[in-house]
């Protein structure tokens, strides 16, 4: 299982998302460009020591991620999504990728994605945010595949 985080540009969450892959024991990709430089003093704030403990690719564009992708089917957040993360079937393997906070995945990589699924939100209301959303459907994912830490 792994997190891939397209072009992200808040610092904080990007941080929040380290610190979750650290404490899971879950891979993260960063997809560039960046909206920050990495050791943005936020950035830091965020993650605090976790960085050490959770192995990060960066990949220098949505192609170099494409050629450099590891085995597993990409599987896309979105609230265009029809299917609910609750109903998914969820493999070991999977790329759980996030869109930017402000702007979300462009069509290529909608088009990309093996599955698309969404955090089910009341009438009216936008979204959660990226690192809440990620954290809710990571731990149903590890949960599915047995896959959080003894």
């Amino acid at each position: 299982m792994r997190l891939a985080l397209y072009q992200p540009d808040i610092p904080q969450n990007a941080g929040a998302l380290i610190r979750l892959g650290a404490c899971l024991g879950v891979e993260i990709d960063l997809i560039e460009p960046l909206g920050f430089i990495l050791d943005d003093r936020r950035l830091k704030r965020a993650h605090m020591d976790y960085l050490e403990h959770v192995k990060i690719r960066r990949h220098g564009s949505w192609e170099r991620f494409l050629e450099d992708r590891r085995p597993g089917r990409l599987v896309l957040l979105t609230r265009a999504a029809e299917l609910r993360y609750t109903q998914f079937r969820f493999a070991s393997d999977d790329i759980l990728m996030l869109g930017r906070e402000s702007a979300g995945a462009p069509a290529e990589v909608h088009h990309r994605a093996d599955a698309r699924i969404k955090v089910p939100l009341r009438h009216g209301l936008r979204s959660l945010n990226v690192a809440i959303a990620a954290a809710m459907v990571l731990g149903e994912a590890l949960r599915q595949t047995e896959g959080f830490p003894p």
